[in-house]
């Protein structure tokens, strides 16, 4: 019975994320853009390098920024911390406590409703881009290689997911999130592989990075899917990425009975 309900919160979440679809399908043509910045930025590069650096050359480069947008996509949540602070500033939460119905279970299902609707809808423009850049395009020599970054890229998305949780949860404590989320969302973006590969970074940095969650947010499951990643480092990521999927979801519970110990303190 209890998944019947989270079945029904999630069919509720695709209606409501549906009537949302052309504003989706804006922002994914619109965040296309920034790639014809980066094509035009990396040609300049290679052109003047005369050749290829860290493993990389033009055109597996183009083809790494393809997959970025893709897994981006697929596991980044949207709003879903202003929705769940909302929630919280406004006593939404207040109909949860006297309901057998977990809240981190609801926002579960709410996200990953909101993920299948904003795949669907911006599918296409992404399919064109691929298309376009057909001739950069090299897919895994190894079967076993799509399931492990499929693998991989469904734990990127829950710790994406479970850390937007956690930080909307600040919310019990203060009153405006903005400026926690932005600033942890410039360190994900700087330091996941959305605006470089990390493996182009120096060897101790990444050394450092590989035991950090950003790492695994959207970068490792890329590595796998380009086989760049193979053999015992291979393992050691999966087993790095699985830690931190079991500590963000730890922390989310943690996060929640913490607040709503205070929420109720305070007589919220």
């Amino acid at each position: 019975m209890n998944l019947a309900r989270y079945g029904t919160v999630f069919t509720l979440g695709l209606q409501n994320t549906f009537v949302y679809r052309w504003n989706y399908f804006l922002r994914a043509l619109f965040g296309l853009i920034p790639l014809a910045g980066t094509v035009f930025l990396w040609r300049a590069v290679f052109n003047e390098r005369g050749g290829g650096f860290g493993g990389y050359n033009y055109g597996s480069m183009i083809y790494y920024y393809l997959l970025t947008i893709l897994a981006s996509n697929l596991v980044t949540p949207t709003e879903d911390e202003w929705q769940i602070a909302s929630d919280i500033r406004e006593g939404q939460i207040n109909s949860f406590l006297t309901k057998p119905l977990n809240y981190l279970g609801y926002r579960t299902s709410i996200f990953l409703a909101s993920r299948l609707v904003y795949t669907a809808v911006t599918i296409l423009p992404i399919a064109l881009i691929f298309f376009y850049f057909r001739n950069y395009l090299q897919l895994p020599a190894h079967y076993a290689t799509y399931l492990l970054a499929g693998a991989s890229l469904i734990m990127a998305a829950f710790i994406q997911f479970f850390i937007t949780y956690s930080l909307a949860m600040m919310a019990f404590w203060v009153l405006e999130i903005s400026t926690i989320v932005f600033i942890v969302y410039s360190f994900e973006y700087f330091l996941g592989g959305q605006m470089f590969p990390v493996d182009i970074m120096p060897l101790g940095v990444q050394a450092v990075l590989k035991w950090l969650p950003f790492y695994y947010e959207l970068f490792c499951p890329i590595a796998i899917f380009l086989e760049r990643l193979g053999g015992a480092e291979l393992a050691q990521a999966l087993v790095i990425q699985t830690a931190w999927l079991l500590i963000t979801w730890a922390v989310a519970t943690l996060m929640w009975k913490r607040g709503l110990g205070h929420y109720q303190a305070v007589g919220g």
